[in-house]
């Protein structure tokens, strides 16, 4: 089958989540793309930002390892992270040959892709904007948190975020990839922080509102301190709606196997719980719920299983 015959599976997001649904989704009969976010403020991408002017490139690096099928050892190097020496420390390889590859091309997103060439990425990868965003939280006590690594750490409860600068150009491919897609996957993680700071650019939201393909919303499994402390998956899903609209999501993924107590223990030391199914308020908001067992039991932290992910998003095509 032609690539261009092919269904258009548009994923949005960043963090850990995104990269879990791509692994598995690379390998089916799909044109692929990632919409990914560049407003990580902490660690080594913040640093090369702030450095190097560019958009941050953390979570396009975890991307590009996801989509790829370069050779297991190329791929260790490219995510390797250096623990020692003056000014590498805490630096990725996969960070630094990305920031030297918008030098060498002098644009972010040029660079990314040669980049994505070279490690045989498997579909395309556009970061939200091809430059530098700042990301603001607006608590519900009226004061105002700046960065995105910051956030989480207020322990506040958080009424909206935004952008700086207030207009963010997003990309024109990655507009006309929601556009034409079949199904749009909003990717599990960090409600605030990973995956509002791509759909609350005014172009991204609007072309989510009316694509005619399907957009699912993934939920995360746990709630998460500092963001998400107490919330029901309608909760999150009313979060989206009141930074984007209430006709933006179609589809919510739930996770709906017992989570065992042990685990459940493991995180009340994060002051996370699951996320409560309600279904109900699900219903009355107009979403259409696909539950299905989806974590991997394999691991002591909860996670979603790369292959059970994929072939239900598959099915939904």
């Amino acid at each position: 089958m032609r690539e261009q015959e092919e269904p258009r599976v548009v994923v949005i997001g960043g963090g850990t989540g995104m990269p879990v649904l791509l692994r598995g989704l690379k390998d089916y009969p799909i044109s692929l793309s990632a919409i990914v976010t560049v407003a990580d403020d902490g660690g080594s991408s913040g640093r090369l930002r702030s450095e190097m002017a560019i958009p941050a490139p953390g979570d396009i690096r975890k991307v590009i390892a996801a989509m790829s099928d370069a050779e297991p050892m190329i791929l260790d190097l490219f995510e390797h992270r250096f623990t020692n020496g003056n000014g590498l420390s805490g630096h990725s390889l996969g960070n630094l040959l990305l920031a030297a590859m918008s030098t060498i091309t002098g644009d972010f997103y040029r660079g990314m892709k040669e980049i994505s060439r070279v490690l045989n990425v498997k579909g395309r990868i556009y970061p939200i904007a091809n430059q530098s965003m700042y990301l603001h939280a607006e608590m519900e006590d009226g004061s105002i948190i700046s960065g995105e690594s910051n956030i989480p750490k207020a322990k506040k409860k958080i009424k909206r975020v935004f952008l700086r600068p207030e207009h963010i150009e997003p990309l024109p491919e990655a507009i006309e990839a929601i556009q034409k897609a079949d199904l749009v996957v909003i990717a599990p993680g960090s409600l605030y922080t990973s995956i509002l700071p791509n759909i609350i650019v005014p172009e991204i939201g609007k072309s989510l509102q009316m694509t005619k393909g399907k957009v699912v919303y993934v939920c995360n499994v746990m709630t998460q301190d500092g963001e998400t402390n107490d919330y029901s998956a309608s909760d999150h899903v009313q979060a989206i709606h009141d930074h984007v609209g209430a006709s933006c999501i179609h589809s919510i993924v739930v996770h709906n196997a017992p989570i065992s107590a042990d685990i459940q223990k493991l995180y009340e030391q994060e002051n996370a719980a699951p996320v409560a199914y309600d279904v109900e308020k699900l219903l009355e908001m107009g979403v259409e719920i696909v539950e299905g067992d989806i974590v991997d039991a394999s691991q002591q932290a909860l996670r979603h299983d790369t292959g059970k992910i994929a072939k239900l998003l598959y099915s939904l095509i």
